[in-house]
């Protein structure tokens, strides 16, 4: 399973300009770090309010890599 990929689909469907969503992936071993860049004006919608959409991505990603057997840390910029 592509864990970026995962993540950029989740953005996208969320942000209103779906063509500037870039997802950096960084594997050391089982640990996988991804940044997740949007456009300067989405980054709100992203973050959500007192970070409860954020949190949730990161609850869904740590999800998606425990069925792979990784571990997952997820950065929004």
């Amino acid at each position: 399973m592509d864990l970026g990929q995962v993540l950029a689909n989740i953005a996208r469907a969320i942000v209103d300009n779906p063509d500037e969503v870039s997802v950096e992936q960084n594997i050391d071993g089982n640990d996988v770090e991804l940044i997740l860049t949007v456009a300067e004006s989405d980054t709100g919608m992203v973050i959500g309010r007192h970070g409860r959409i954020a949190k949730a991505i990161r609850q869904v990603m740590k999800a998606a890599a425990n069925t792979c057997g990784k571990h997952v840390t997820v950065e929004i910029k």
